[in-house]
């Protein structure tokens, strides 16, 4: 797994940046074939996390409890966008919105979620 906590301030390089949540975590979702938006103590993010390593994917992961300076905005964003008020995990894989938990667990078990994952570039079995 490949955490993404250190270059949080690499996405505030312009002001239109930091003020759109959806654009930056469409651009944050783009850059890696695998992406979790998730939280540091949840537990179905740690199931999921799991889950795609067990496979054999190296997913880029955001903490967002863990940016200090709008992960709770990106949190937001992403509740919005799935329209729940419990979003966590969110995963794009090659850059398209998957969904949450349960969305990835019905790919999973209705064996869709492979080739996506080899489309994307993220397992090559």
């Amino acid at each position: 797994m490949h955490y993404q906590t250190e270059s949080w301030g690499s996405y505030m390089a312009t002001r239109s940046s930091y003020s759109d949540p959806l654009e930056r975590i469409e651009r944050m979702a783009s850059e890696s074939a695998v992406v979790i938006f998730s939280i540091s103590t949840c537990c179905m993010c740690h199931a999921i996390k799991r889950l795609f390593c067990g496979m054999g994917v190296n997913p880029t992961v955001y903490e967002l409890d863990e940016d200090p300076r709008g992960g709770k905005d990106l949190e937001r964003a992403l509740m919005r966008l799935m329209g729940t008020s419990n979003a966590m995990p969110v995963v794009f894989i090659g850059g398209k919105l998957v969904g949450t938990m349960d969305r990835v667990m019905a790919s999973h078990i209705n064996g869709s979620l492979v080739p996506l994952l080899k489309q994307a570039g993220a397992l090559w079995l």
